[in-house]
Formats: C-alpha cells, structure tokens, sequence
C-alpha cells in the first residue's frame, strides 16, 4: 500500500499526508499520513503523550495543522473551527461525551439541535425519533425518559455514537470510548462500532489497547512522541506484532532487567520481574511465529523501531 492508496470505496472521506503540528518551537506531531474511508473503521493507537489527542484536534477542526496535507472527500481544507468540520460531517465523540448527567436520554440526544414546533420543542418528537435512532443502532433502552447518568458507561457511549449518526456524521472520531470501561461494556462499544461502520461511516478509533483495536480495525496507525511508527492494512500486520509495536519492544526489556536488578534485594519485585520477564518472551516469541520478518509500513519500509 502507498501512502496515497485509494480506499476500497475510493476516493477516502478524511485522508491526511505527511501532516503535523507545531506548537510554537514545540513538535507535537509530525509525519502523519492516514485515509479513512467509508465503512472503514482506522484505528490510531498510542500511549499517553503519543500525539493522538492533538490528531484529534486537527481532523475535528479545533487546531489547523502547520504541516502537510489534510482534506475531506478530496478537497484541501484547514478548519477553523469544529463547527466547520461538523458541517463537513465529521463528528467527534470525546471521553467526556458532552452529556448532562440529570437530564433524560432524549434530552441529551437532541442537546444543541432541538425539534421544534413553532416557538416550542416538540417533546413527543424528540423522544420518538430518539427511540427509533437507538433501537436503528441496536440499543434497546427501557425508557428515553430516564436520566442519562443512570445508564452504564458502555450504554452512554453508544447513545453519543448514535447521536452523530443521527446528525449526519460521515466520519466518525471516538476518543479512548472503551478506556474507563469493563471488559463486557467495551465489547458492547466495539459491536456498535462496527455497526457505525456497516452504516457507511468512516470510524477513526483512538485507544491506547490492541486488542479493542485490532478485532474491529481495517487499519492501523501507531504513534509515539508525535511521530508515526507505521501505517498498516490488516492484512499487513498481525495481533502480536500489532502488539510488539505498542510495547516498545527494546524498552520492555530494559525494564525488565531494572525489575530483576531491583528484585534481587526485594522478593516482592523479583516475583513482578518475573511475571514481566516471561510476558516479554512470550510476546517475542509471538513475533518470531508470525512472517518472521517486521512487518513493513505502507511505504514499504520495515517497522522503523528496529535497526
């Protein structure tokens, strides 16, 4: 894949080349190339410090990128605002999903966009089409009345997910959306995401945990201190390489040799370097079952974390 590739729908909804952000004297990102076309989902993933809330920023219209290229359904744009970007239907769901916790369901769903009938809100519109647009996402609440903070963190990401939907949103951005969730309230997120991207929207998931990424994902950025380390399709990079990239590779091991230096003078430690020690085997030798080689980025390089 080149860094222009065409999506399998073609011309992408959202593609970026080569772009960054300056902050003053500050990098904050830099390289960054990535399409996202429809009924695609592309994962962006990153620990903290990574750069992936400022890609945020630029693709949802808050900041305008320094570097590079960013455009929308072919177009080159530079927002100045994310009410631009939401105009051009790219719509972002933040970890903080912009609810109001005492209000009902219907209420946050049209918060900002109320149906009106004449000078009055049309209540009994609201709470239809709310209903209809949940039950059109697979989310069956009990009640469009009660209060949104009542429902589970999984249930409240999916309601934000269908609110965009419902708005018109062509490319969908979900910050960190499985972060402070369980195991079983991400999984109800992941299938919604894939149900966001078998109605045609392009899906830019952000996480920092492969493995909410890769199932779902069609492809893969990776970024570490504002750089990109890779760009893959699916077929080009398998979960545990996926995985090796997140780690550090070379500075989980360094670690693991602090811990065991450390643990010979505490038995607690030595039992945690231990575990890690053979957590860091174990993930190589998934990498050395894999291709046996790294897996290369979409310019045809090796994954630029090895020499």
């Amino acid at each position: 894949m080149t860094a222009t590739a065409e999506t399998k729908t073609g011309t992408p909804l959202v593609r970026l080349d080569d772009a960054g952000k300056n902050y003053g004297s500050i990098i904050a990102l830099q390289g960054v190339t990535l399409d996202v076309g429809a009924s695609e989902v592309t994962c962006v993933l990153g620990d903290n410090g990574a750069g992936k809330s400022t890609l945020i920023k630029i693709i949802a219209g808050l900041h305008q990128h320094t570097h590079g290229t960013y455009e929308v359904e072919g177009e080159p744009v530079q927002f100045g605002s994310p009410r631009e970007a939401l105009d051009r239907g790219i719509a972002t769901v933040y970890q903080d999903l912009a609810v109001v916790p005492l209000m009902p369901v219907w209420r946050n769903f049209f918060l900002g966009n109320e149906m009106r009938k004449g000078p009055a809100m049309d209540i009994a519109g609201m709470r239809t089409t709310a209903k209809q647009e949940l039950l059109d996402m697979g989310i069956d609440l009990r009640d469009v009345d009660q209060p949104i903070g009542t429902l589970s963190g999984g249930e409240r990401q999916c309601v934000a997910i269908a609110r965009a939907v419902h708005f018109g949103a062509k490319v969908l951005i979900l910050d960190e959306p499985t972060a402070a969730l369980g195991v079983k309230q991400s999984g109800v997120v992941l299938r919604y995401i894939i149900q966001a991207k078998e109605r045609g929207l392009g899906v830019i998931f952000i996480t920092h945990n492969p493995h909410h990424a890769y199932p779902v994902g069609d492809r893969f950025l990776i970024l570490k201190r504002g750089r990109s380390l890779g760009y893959w399709k699916k077929d080009e990079i398998s979960m545990a390489e996926l995985t090796g990239l997140m780690a550090g590779g070379s500075e989980l091991e360094e670690l693991t040799h602090e811990l065991e230096q450390a643990g010979g003078e505490d038995s607690g430690l030595r039992e945690v370097a231990q575990v890690f020690e053979q957590e860091v085997a174990e993930l190589h030798a998934a990498e050395l079952s894999g291709q046996g080689t790294p897996p290369a980025d979409n310019t045809g390089r090796q994954d630029p974390t090895q020499p």
